[in-house]
C-alpha cells in the first residue's frame, strides 16, 4: 500500500482530512440543494425568473474569496491554524441553522444570506487547509498528503451534489436538508477537536483590516518570487480550464449527448474521479518528492485529451436515453473526461506542493490566500470568456477545443519563463523510460543548509539519474565538455550547474569554479562533484583527485557519499566504445540504484577516505 495512505491513520492528518472533507460537502450539498431548488421551484421562494437566480448564486459564493482572502491569510499566519480551524467549524453550524431555516420556512433571503456567509467560511479555511501541510508533514509526504487532499474535495464536490439534488427532490418540505446540513456540519466541529495544534506562523503580525490595501499586498508579495507565482498562475489556468469544462456539462449533457440528469451527473463523476486518481498517483510517479516534472506531463494530457473530446462530440444533438445507453455510445467522450481529470491531477498537485515549499513560512497562508484570489479571479474570467465565445458562434465542442489549445499556448509561456518545469520533466521522462531507479539512504542528505555530494561518475547521465532521486535540488560541478553535450546541455544550464575544466586546460574556468562552488555553499545550496575528474571507461573508479579537500577547506561543510549502480553498459556509459552510440543497449526500464551513505565532517572527507566509501557502497555491482 502506498505510504500516502498511511497517513489517514496518523492524527496529525487524519481529523484535518476529515475536516476539510466535510467542509467541502456540506459546500456542495447547501449549494445544489439551493440551486435545484430555484431551478425547478422557484415559485416556493420567489417571483424572480429561476435561471436567473441559478447563474448569479454562485457567483455570491465566489465573492467571498475576492473580498476577505486577503484577511484570511493573515488569520492563518498570526493564529494557531488548529484553533482557526475550531472556529470555522463552530461558525458552519451557525451558517447551517441559518440555511436549515430557510430551507423549512422557504425564505429566500436566509437562503441567499447563507450561501454568501458558506463563502466566508470557505475563504477562511483555505489558508489554513494547504498551509497546514507543510507545518504537519515532511517534505517526502507533502505530494502525497495535497493528493490526499485534493481526491477527498473532488469526492466530496462529486458526492455533495448528488446528495444535494437528491435530498431536495425526494421531499417538499426542507426538512430532510435542513437536518442533513446540521448534522453534517456538527460532526465536521467533532472531527476538527482532534486536529493537533500547528502553531502560528508569525505570532506577531499586525492585521490589516482593510481588505483592498491586504489583498494588493498579498498579489505584490506572491509575485515576488517568480516560480511560486507562476504555479500560482498555472493552478488558477486548472480552474479556468476546469470551471469551462464543467459549467457546460449540463448543457452537453442535455443538448448533444440526449440525456438527461443523470448523464450531466455520470460526466461530473468521470471528471471528479479522474482528478481524484491523477491527485493520488502523483506520489508514485514522484517517488514521494515534489516534482515539477508532472506539470508539463499533465499539461499535455489536457491538450491531447481536450482535442479529443472535440473530435470525440456528436456533431448534432442525438436523441434522448438513459446515462448508461449514452456511456455505450460515447464511451470515447467519458474516456477523455476521466484523462483531462488525470491529468489535471498530475498537474496541480505538484504545483500546490511547489507553492507550500518554496514560499516564505511566515507568509504561507498569505500566499495561499493570493491563489484563492485568483483562482477565484479565473473562474470569473472563465464566465466571461466562455459567454464571448457563445456570441461569437463558437458551439460547446468548439469552446473545449478553444480551451485545449490556448492551454498550450499557456504552457510554453510559463514553461519559457521558468525552464525549470520543462527540465524537470525532461529529467523525469529520462528515469520512468530508460531507467527504473531505486534509491537506498537518501535520508543522509540534509532536508536544509549546505552540504557537497560525491558520487562515482559512470556515465553522460549521473548528474540527472541524482536531480531526479534527491528531494533537494543540487549544483553539479561537470566537465565544460559535457557541460556543453547538446540537449542535455538546456538541462544543466537550467539547473545551474558549475562547468569546470582543469588547470591545464583553462585555468581562469578552474579558478571560477571553485568562486561559484564557495558561493552556492554560503547561500546554502547542495553542491554535487563526481572527484575522479572524468567518466569511467572501465567500469572501476579512477583515483578521486583533491578537489573536494580544497572545496571543504575553504567552506567547512557536511559531505555525502553516494554510490551508482547499474549504469556501467547503459546507452550513456562508456563500455565497449563511446557512449551514446548504440541506442538501447541495455532495453527500456533498466533497474539503476543510488546508495548513499552517512556525511562526513569536513575534516574527515579525504579523498582517499571518499573512494573508499564509494567503493564498498557500489559494491560488484557496476
Amino acid at each position: 500500500m502506498s505510504n500516502q495512505f498511511s497517513l489517514l491513520r496518523e492524527k496529525r492528518f487524519l481529523p484535518f482530512f476529515v475536516t476539510q472533507f466535510l467542509g467541502a460537502f456540506n459546500d456542495n450539498v447547501f449549494k445544489t440543494a439551493l440551486i435545484t431548488l430555484v431551478t425547478f421551484r422557484a415559485g416556493q421562494l420567489t417571483t424572480l425568473d429561476g435561471k436567473t437566480l441559478a447563474t448569479l448564486l454562485p457567483g455570491l459564493f465566489i465573492l467571498p474569496f475576492f473580498v476577505f482572502s486577503a484577511t484570511s491569510g493573515q488569520l492563518a499566519d498570526k493564529f494557531d491554524k488548529d484553533r482557526v480551524a475550531r472556529a470555522v467549524k463552530v461558525f458552519e453550524i451557525a451558517v447551517m441553522c441559518l440555511a436549515a431555516w430557510g430551507f423549512v420556512a422557504h425564505n429566500l433571503p436566509a437562503l441567499v444570506t447563507a450561501l454568501f456567509l458558506m463563502g466566508v467560511h470557505s475563504t477562511i479555511f483555505g489558508p489554513v487547509k494547504y498551509a497546514y501541510l507543510p507545518q504537519q508533514l515532511a517534505q517526502n509526504e507533502l505530494i502525497g498528503g495535497n493528493g490526499l487532499v485534493e481526491m477527498g474535495t473532488f469526492v466530496a464536490i462529486l458526492v455533495g451534489q448528488i446528495l444535494g439534488a437528491w435530498v431536495i427532490a425526494s421531499s417538499d418540505s426542507g426538512h430532510s436538508v435542513a437536518v442533513l446540513l446540521i448534522a453534517i456540519a456538527i460532526i465536521g466541529w467533532l472531527a476538527s477537536r482532534g486536529i493537533p495544534r500547528t502553531p502560528a506562523a508569525d505570532a506577531a503580525l499586525r492585521i490589516n483590516w482593510n481588505p483592498l490595501t491586504e489583498t494588493f499586498a498579498n498579489l505584490r508579495f506572491a509575485a515576488g518570487n517568480r516560480v511560486v507565482w507562476l504555479s500560482i498562475l498555472g493552478i488558477s489556468w486548472f480552474w479556468f480550464y476546469g470551471f469551462t469544462l464543467i459549467g457546460q456539462f449540463p448543457h452537453y449533457a442535455k443538448d448533444l449527448l440526449g440525456g438527461d440528469q443523470g448523464v450531466f451527473i455520470l460526466l461530473l463523476t468521470v471528471f471528479s474521479l479522474g482528478v481524484g486518481s491523477g491527485s493520488l498517483l502523483c506520489e508514485k510517479l514522484s517517488g514521494g518528492r515534489v516534482e515539477l516534472g508532472l506539470v508539463p506531463f499533465g499539461a499535455i494530457g489536457l491538450t491531447l485529451f481536450g482535442i479529443d473530446l472535440y473530435l470525440a462530440s456528436p456533431a448534432h444533438a442525438e436523441q434522448g436515453g438513459t446515462w448508461l445507453s449514452v456511456a455505450a455510445a460515447h464511451w470515447r467522450v467519458l474516456a477523455d473526461i476521466t484523462l483531462i481529470g488525470l491529468f489535471g491531477g498530475f498537474y496541480i498537485v505538484p504545483l500546490y506542493a511547489l507553492i507550500q515549499t518554496r514560499s516564505e513560512k511566515s507568509h504561507q497562508s498569505r500566499v495561499i490566500a493570493a491563489n484563492n484570489i485568483m483562482n477565484a479571479a479565473f473562474m470569473v474570467v472563465s464566465a466571461g470568456v466562455t459567454i464571448a465565445l457563445f456570441k461569437l458562434g463558437l458551439t460547446i465542442p468548439q469552446l473545449f477545443l478553444a480551451t485545449a489549445l490556448f492551454n498550450a499556448v499557456v504552457a510554453i509561456y510559463i514553461y519559457t519563463l521558468v525552464p525549470e518545469f520543462l527540465m524537470r520533466f525532461i529529467v523525469w521522462i529520462l528515469i520512468h523510460t530508460v531507467y527504473r531507479l531505486d534509491t537506498c539512504g537518501l535520508n543522509n542528505v540534509p532536508d536544509e543548509g549546505p552540504a557537497v555530494v560525491v558520487c562515482n561518475h559512470v556515465s553522460f547521465v549521473d548528474a540527472l539519474v541524482i536531480t531526479a532521486a534527491c528531494p533537494r535540488p543540487i549544483r553539479f560541478v561537470m566537465d565544460h565538455q559535457i557541460f556543453r553535450t547538446p540537449i542535455l546541455s538546456f538541462v544543466f544550464r537550467t539547473n545551474r550547474c558549475i562547468p569546470i575544466a582543469s588547470a591545464k586546460e583553462d585555468p581562469a574556468l578552474l579558478e571560477k569554479a571553485y568562486q561559484d562552488i564557495a558561493a552556492a555553499l554560503a547561500d546554502g545550496d547542495l553542491v554535487g562533484i563526481f572527484p575522479e575528474g572524468r567518466i569511467t571507461d572501465t567500469g572501476e573508479l579512477y583515483p578521486f583527485k583533491n578537489g573536494i579537500r580544497r572545496i571543504v577547506e575553504r567552506t567547512p561543510v557536511p559531505v555525502v557519499p553516494m554510490a551508482l549502480r547499474g549504469l556501467w553498459g547503459s546507452f550513456f556509459s562508456r563500455k565497449d566504445g563511446p557512449a551514446m552510440s548504440r541506442p538501447l543497449r541495455r532495453g527500456l526500464f533498466s533497474r539503476i540504484e543510488l546508495i548513499a551513505g552517512p556525511a562526513l565532517a569536513a575534516a574527515a572527507a579525504s579523498p582517499e577516505s571518499l573512494q573508499g566509501i564509494i567503493a564498498d557502497l557500489r559494491g560488484d555491482w557496476r
